[in-house]
């Protein structure tokens, strides 16, 4: 990374302090409200599902969260290893729910051609597991998808992106790594190369074609600061980076933009759910 970048698109530093006054008394808030004391969190050995686990830590007693691995046949050992070193750092029980045996029927079945069909079927299954264990439970879903991948669209809708409270929707890749230091998460988590581990050897930065890095640097002055696309194709330029990158980063914000709303419902009466009708929850249930 250029000197260069770091000036023409700068990110600001955050207050870790702030941050986390605010995001764990809303994670109490927001499941408690509900009558519910217990959370589950889907551990991948990855930062982000680490962070959320950290959180829940701040907030929950131990024996009130249910962190679940859940590998396919083609995991990454080290994933292992990393939600164990997560999980025991804490003294949080985790639980292992194989999903290869789920998985594996459908893939004979319909034999997917895809690596991104595969990976959406794998993203799912997982996410069966944890809202049945939710219900066997009586917890919450706590989401693990960033601000970044969120706005990318490299999520998969009713997969990784699934939750009833999810702490990390309104933080950036870099937030994520700086919150996830400031509370203690393991180096190795932190700086290993980020992956949704649905293969073997699966990359996240290469599947997206571009870097975190430069992905929450274009996307913090777009949607943040508000610059028009032609300031940052021109901070670009000037810091020897690839002007295309935004138009990248931009294609993929729009195209993705029905991954991040509920289903839209066709208008037929006076009254539709989720225009006229929203219920107040906020004011108690």
């Amino acid at each position: 990374m250029s000197k260069t970048l770091e000036t023409a698109l700068a990110l600001p530093p955050i207050n870790t302090k702030t941050a986390l006054t605010i995001l764990t008394r809303t994670l109490q808030n927001e499941v408690t409200k509900t009558g519910i004391s217990k959370v589950v969190i889907g551990v991948s050995g990855g930062i982000d599902s680490a962070l959320t686990l950290y959180l829940a830590a701040r907030v929950f007693p131990k024996e009130n969260i249910h962190a679940i691995f859940m590998p396919y046949q083609s995991s990454s050992p080290s994933s292992r290893d990393h939600a164990h070193e997560a999980t025991d750092k804490l003294g949080v029980k985790l639980d292992t729910v194989e999903i290869t045996n789920m998985a594996d029927p459908y893939f004979a079945t319909f034999p997917p051609e895809e690596r991104l069909r595969r990976g959406n079927i794998l993203a799912r299954l997982r996410m069966i597991v944890l809202y049945d264990q939710s219900a066997a439970r009586r917890a919450l879903v706590l989401g693990t998808s960033n601000k970044t991948e969120m706005l990318l669209g490299y999520s998969t809708l009713w997969g990784d992106m699934a939750s009833a409270v999810n702490p990390l929707g309104d933080l950036y890749k870099f937030q994520v790594r700086a919150l996830s230091r400031e509370l203690g998460v393991p180096d190795n988590i932190i700086d290993k190369p980020p992956s949704a581990d649905l293969w073997e050897g699966q990359n996240d930065e290469d599947e997206m074609d571009i870097t975190y890095n430069l992905a929450d640097r274009i996307l913090y002055h777009w949607i943040d600061k508000a610059w028009p696309k032609t300031r940052i194709t021109a901070a670009l330029k000037a810091s020897g980076e690839n002007p295309e990158n935004a138009d990248l980063v931009f294609q993929k914000v729009q195209r993705s933009q029905f991954k991040r709303k509920m289903p839209i419902i066709v208008k037929l009466s006076e009254t539709t759910v989720d225009r006229e009708f929203r219920y107040p929850r906020d004011w108690g249930l």
